[in-house]
């Protein structure tokens, strides 16, 4: 297990001075679970894909699909063992949604019942409101929605225009509104419906469909066509005042920090979607030949092969470390007790930022990995009998989930900041130190060993964060949220050092246990993914700073020989080891460390 670190203590350690978990500590139960998941969508729902994406017969299709896979256990992962659940790690709830994400539409289906369905009743229900619902909700009896969108509130949910008037006898909250794209109106039993409380209190409700929801005819969507996505209508609806779930005023609690866990696996089933096309991309490129060999030889296609197996190995690593984090920090806790559901939402906040960039970096990984089979398929990717053409139009809405990728680099380095006014993150001492380091000469060479390098860049990285962070600040202060393009550029260096520091560690502890001998993989991913990511951090710093000094010609020189001071080239034959990155997984026909 991985030691139980604050989030973002990534930014202030050194490179692989904690021990971060990884996808090579999984144990013999969570791959069974994983296993599990893995043969139920190979058998169960992949031999009628294209069933559940006709619109009539999904609407009977899916909702049996989950309960077969509620038999299973794979709907019980996070629900307590006390009411019906399994109770088990998040790691094994993020295997489970790896698996079973290669089929976008069910996997969107799946997930909103246990994700944002199931877990704001877990995490913020009474007893009374867990023994009703969990249970059915475990084994899919009942399915679950979440009803949050609005037509005109999308990224600004929290405005909603959805009332809740408290009735005359005081026993129902009367509900009048209409929630918008949501995720399994088709066919779901209960909805995790969010309204304001006379006008003013952001409140969420436990809404059944037999209290006289209402749902508009299903989108004509562009992908993800097996899901049932429909507006949800809500005329004079009555909601017992004992299905109020939380505190009144305090629904955002719920909303946000459910969102949260709902990017984290987003990410991850970006992973999942991202190792499927592959797969079905490398096969047929070793078959497909032009000029008479297979253009799985080209250089420029292999280059394709090799960038997607180095964004499933940084996305893997960035994952499986933040699942790590979540279970280290809740493994302190006892199971089944009112601390531990409290501590469950102070380890979803804990961990905003590293849920806001998985879901950037798992929903772009993919829609690269897409692109790209698309692109390797040729003319054939274009046609929709070939699996590519429906994971290209299904993956699309990942960048628009959950807070759209706009929003969450905007969540970024906002958080971070939230973080250090807070205190729980000493910020000013390594910006501080930065800037006077910078003041003079810095000498930059490699550490020892295999990563040296890339153990050396990563710490230039975050140096480089520090200065264009801690200059943005000081020049901007509150209004730095304002700056938008400012935002994008610290926020995708964020991304990127995220990226760097967990590729690096996990590299560094495969070495450890297997010899520098049999670790070419992770190693040669690790050293190019830094090599490339370091270039764009610089390039984004610097960006950042000259934006900063606002066409200040003297500030602007300034900061540009700060971090110039910086960059570092180092010798790393890219076309090469890509080319030997290709060879493995092309011939392997699958992404893999071996």
């Amino acid at each position: 297990m991985s030691e139980a670190k604050k989030g973002a203590a990534w930014l202030l350690e050194k490179v692989g001075s904690s021990k971060i978990f990884t996808v090579e500590d999984l144990n013999e139960e969570q791959k069974a679970i994983g296993k599990t998941a893995e043969d139920f969508l190979e058998k169960e729902v992949r031999p009628i894909w294209d069933e559940i994406e006709d619109e009539e017969k999904k609407l009977e299709l899916e909702p049996k699909l989950l309960r077969k896979a509620g038999e299973l256990g794979l709907l019980m992962i996070d629900i307590p063992e006390e009411y019906g659940g399994l109770g088990l790690d998040k790691t094994t709830s993020m295997l489970v949604s790896e698996k079973i994400a290669s089929i976008q539409s069910f996997a969107t289906t799946l997930m909103a019942h246990t994700g944002i369905g199931t877990l704001p009743i877990v995490h913020f229900g009474t007893k009374e409101q867990k023994i009703k619902y969990l249970p059915k909700l475990a084994t899919g009896e009942w399915i679950a929605s979440y009803a949050l969108t609005e037509t005109g509130y999308g990224s600004d949910a929290l405005r909603a225009k959805t009332k809740a008037v408290l009735s005359e006898d005081g026993k129902y909250y009367i509900l009048n509104g209409e929630k918008q794209f949501i995720t399994n109106t088709g066919f779901a039993d209960v909805f995790i419906v969010y309204a304001q409380v006379d006008g003013e209190k952001f409140t969420a409700f436990i809404v059944e469909r037999d209290f006289g929801i209402k749902s508009g005819a299903e989108e004509n969507k562009m992908g993800i066509r097996g899901s049932s996505t429909r507006p949800l209508i809500l005329e004079d609806v009555k909601v017992p005042v004992e299905n109020v779930l939380g505190e009144i005023g305090r629904g955002h609690k719920s909303a946000l920090n459910i969102l949260d866990v709902g990017r984290f696996k987003l990410g991850i089933a970006g992973l999942g979607v991202t190792k499927r096309v592959f797969k079905v991309a490398a096969e047929y490129a070793n078959q497909r030949k032009q000029f008479g060999v297979p253009i799985s030889t080209f250089g420029m296609i292999r280059k394709k092969f090799a960038d997607m197996a180095v964004g499933a190995y940084v996305l893997e690593s960035m994952s499986y470390r933040l699942s790590g984090l979540y279970d280290s920090f809740m493994e302190q806790f006892e199971k089944g007790t009112e601390e531990y559901d409290r501590k469950a939402v102070q380890v979803y906040e804990d961990y905003q930022i590293e849920a806001s960039i998985m879901k950037v970096f798992g929903s772009e990984i993919q829609g690269m990995a897409v692109d790209h089979a698309v692109q390797i398929h040729g003319g054939y990717g274009f046609i929709e009998e070939y699996e590519v053409a429906r994971q290209y139009r299904d993956a699309r809405i990942s960048r628009i989930f959950e807070g759209t990728n706009e929003i969450n680099r905007l969540l970024l380095p906002g958080a971070l900041l939230r973080r250090y006014q807070r205190k729980e993150l000493d910020l000013m001492t390594p910006v501080q130190a930065t800037f006077k380091e910078l003041q003079g000469d810095i000498t930059k060479s490699p550490e020892s060993g295999p990563l040296g390098y890339e153990i050396t860049a990563t710490e230039l990285a975050k140096k480089a964060f520090f200065l264009a962070a801690g200059a943005a600040v000081q020049k901007f202060g509150g209004e730095l949220r304002n700056q938008q393009y400012v935002m994008e550029n610290l926020a995708d260096i964020m991304i990127a050092i995220y990226g760097m520091d967990s590729s690096v560690a996990r590299a560094l502890q495969y070495i450890e246990k297997n010899g520098e001998d049999k670790s070419f993989m992770p190693l040669a991913m690790t050293k190019v993914y830094a090599y490339e990511a370091f270039q764009q951090v610089i390039a984004r710093a610097r960006q950042v700073l000259v934006d900063t000094a606002q066409g200040d010609e003297k500030e602007t020189q300034m900061y540009l020989n700060m971090i110039n001071k910086l960059w570092w080239y180092w010798p790393l034959d890219l076309a090469s080891i890509k080319d030997k990155i290709a060879e493995v997984v092309i011939g392997r026909e699958e992404y893999t460390l071996i």
